[in-house]
């Protein structure tokens, strides 16, 4: 498994954002039963930064807490045969499965641990979490999807003891 990490703000985390990220994606990667090596891409970025991003992806001209970038199509989550026949979405080089990319806002990880009431590890590692399960093709547009969402994210922390 693949983590390139950019962390393109001053702000620091104070934490160990490399061993941790690493740990959620291998988490979430083995219970979404991941047959394959994976890489992911991480940002961390600042307010600014990511707002920008969101405005040129998405129309909203507002920061937010983390952005996903899909590689992969999933028609149905963590459905692996998509990628069966078709060797674009993987490394050439590695053989490892290209997930996507991960934008997480610093000022936002900061912001919400506070509001939230827990540590600025556990929020990370939330981010983290929730946008790795965008990556396996889940979303939360309805609320049985949210629901999906957040009992796997919550399991996937409480299995690493990262609780609130």
């Amino acid at each position: 498994m693949t983590i390139q990490i950019d962390y393109e703000t001053d702000r620091q985390l104070g934490i160990d954002y490399e061993a941790l990220a690493g740990q959620v994606v291998r988490k979430v990667l083995e219970m979404e039963k991941c047959p394959y090596d994976a890489q992911v891409n991480l940002v961390l970025t600042d307010n600014e930064e990511i707002r920008r991003v969101n405005n040129e992806f998405r129309q909203i001209d507002a920061p937010t807490d983390v952005l996903s970038f899909p590689m992969i199509p999933f028609e149905t989550p963590a459905d692996y045969t998509v990628v069966e026949e078709d060797e674009s979405y993987f490394d050439l080089d590695t053989d490892e499965l290209l997930l996507g990319d991960i934008m997480i806002s610093v000022d936002r990880v900061f912001a919400q641990a506070e509001e939230y009431g827990h540590s600025v590890t556990r929020e990370y590692c939330f981010l983290i979490a929730h946008s790795m399960l965008h990556l396996l093709g889940y979303d939360h547009m309805t609320s049985e999807e949210a629901q999906d969402m957040e009992a796997r994210q919550a399991s996937a922390l409480d299995e690493l003891g990262i609780t609130r």
